[in-house]
């Protein structure tokens, strides 16, 4: 069954960097969620998605985006999507995304849009 591997790390004081490796789906969104919600409840709400390696995404992967979303921009922050490839892109696209979420091609140009919304 394909995996999941998430990663996180802070890049500047109030913004952590999630990076995603394997396929993001049904099976593995929730793997997603727990590593969100412990940011949220560690009152960090400025994340930068790094989706350079994602190989899939299906709409339960993006419903986790989505969700959190919402919760982000409540507390003054942000989730910006950087660096997904044509198909990840295309996803987000396909399903209207791309009109709600900040989409960068870099995980630096997406720190830097933090900064520009300070």
């Amino acid at each position: 069954m394909p995996e999941l591997k998430i990663t996180t790390k802070i890049i500047d004081h109030d913004i952590t960097l999630i990076r995603l490796v394997g396929f993001l789906d049904a099976h593995t969104f929730e793997e997603l969620d727990v590593v969100i919600n412990d940011l949220f409840e560690k009152n960090i709400h400025k994340i930068v998605a790094d989706l350079s390696a994602l190989e899939y995404i299906s709409s339960a992967g993006a419903g986790v985006f989505i969700g959190a979303l919402a919760a982000a921009q409540e507390n003054s922050g942000n989730i910006i999507l950087a660096a997904a490839n044509e198909n990840i892109h295309e996803v987000f696209d396909l399903l209207g995304l791309t009109q709600i979420f900040t989409m960068t091609d870099s995980v630096e140009t997406a720190a830097k849009a933090f900064e520009c919304n300070a």
